[in-house]
């Protein structure tokens, strides 16, 4: 069952973000348990530096273990003081305040890092594809996750054009995952267009993501905000499809503007947050 709130008007105050998450970790099984955070890198915007604190402070008297892995996809790692900039903390803090905490960068180069969950047969990719693409798809994923007794995933959920919303289970896939399913997936997506694909809900990319991240047998919760400027438009807490699906909504209403005619130019212009052109 998701749990969560979200607006249209407003944005969520700092004791409403902390409610949900105190209520839905309330209602888990974590004493004890070894919890492993996925997280985005600095190419996705968000007070993830809010979320991290509320979590850590929410779950390090429960837990035994509480780390951090972000999900680089196919991005650079951020080195100590990067991710001390993710988080909204000093390097000093995380040598201190947050000694307890592991920070891991994913490697998706490093075949070594990886553990097979399975294959998406091709009569399956068939099908999920729409019948676009017929082949095996090997399924990989960063093996440390079977270090932890829970997944917790929690970052944003943005209109995307390889897979229609990101989020949810795009964490694991590609974001922790090995280049198998990131090579395949931006190929189905690529074929379809990020015309028809962004913004489009519940597309076949996602379909094959979900399947994929379906083959990991570690229990995983996931914690969805829908960004607006610095601030939270919406939260929702979840398995990672259902908070998706709810994200993904309001999503939809927030960050997709409708015009009534089309433009003949647009001048976009890249974030200093992006280190890679091809990224921004």
């Amino acid at each position: 069952m998701v749990t969560g709130k979200g607006y249209t008007d407003r944005t969520l105050l700092e004791t409403e973000v902390h409610t949900v998450l105190a209520d839905s970790l309330a209602a888990q099984p974590l004493d004890g348990q070894r919890v492993l955070v996925i997280i985005p890198d600095g190419t996705r915007s968000g007070p993830i530096d809010l979320l991290f604190r509320e979590l850590h402070e929410l779950l390090t008297p429960r837990v035994a273990a509480l780390d951090v892995l972000i999900a680089l996809g196919t991005h650079q790692p951020m080195p100590e003081d990067a991710i001390a900039r993710r988080l909204g903390v000093s390097v000093e803090e995380m040598r201190g305040r947050y000694a307890n905490v592991n920070f891991f960068n994913h490697h998706w180069e490093l075949s070594e890092t990886f553990r097979t969950v399975g294959v998406i047969p091709a009569a399956e990719i068939e099908q999920l594809s729409n019948g676009l693409l017929s082949m095996d798809v090997p399924v990989t994923v960063n093996k440390l996750v079977f270090d932890y007794d829970l997944l917790l995933v929690c970052g944003p959920v943005f209109p995307h054009e390889v897979v229609g919303f990101s989020g949810g289970n795009k964490y694991f896939f590609p974001g922790i995952s090995g280049p198998e399913v990131i090579n395949f997936t931006h190929w189905l997506g690529a074929l379809i267009t990020s015309y028809e694909i962004i913004g489009a809900g519940y597309t076949p990319v996602r379909a094959v993501i979900d399947r994929a991240a379906g083959m990991i047998d570690v229990p995983k919760l996931c914690v969805s905000p829908v960004v607006k400027g610095d601030e939270l438009a919406g939260l929702y807490v979840g398995t990672p499809e259902e908070a998706w699906e709810a994200a993904s909504a309001l999503s939809a209403k927030v960050h997709v503007i409708y015009s009534d005619k089309p433009y003949r130019q647009v001048l976009s212009v890249m974030p200093s947050m992006y280190d890679d052109i091809w990224t921004a």
